[in-house]
């Protein structure tokens, strides 16, 4: 009997493999930098390129002394925003 063509072949399949191996190799590696931003009445600490934030504080002050907790932990920076969302400071760990 004959081999249908509706199945892949094994070489088929490791190509696809491979390549998927290589696309996700090119990608930028992930930051560990800690973002204080404005989170409806308060502030939040959120890490660079997520979109949950990691912890909610009621004060600024607060918010920045766990971002920057977080930061010297990874060797990271802290991004310290105003409440219009622009940048005030940034702090390096590194």
């Amino acid at each position: 009997m004959p081999k249908t063509n509706n199945s892949k072949s094994w070489i088929n399949i490791l190509i696809e493999l491979l390549e998927a191996f290589f696309k996700s190799a090119n990608k930028k590696p992930r930051t560990w930098h800690q973002h204080v931003v404005p989170y409806e009445d308060d502030w939040a600490v959120r890490r660079e390129g997520n979109k949950r934030i990691t912890s909610k504080h009621r004060k600024q002050s607060t918010a920045i002394r766990k971002a920057k907790t977080l930061a010297k932990k990874h060797n990271a920076d802290v991004i310290i925003h105003r409440a219009d969302g622009t940048i005030r400071d940034r702090i390096s760990f590194d």
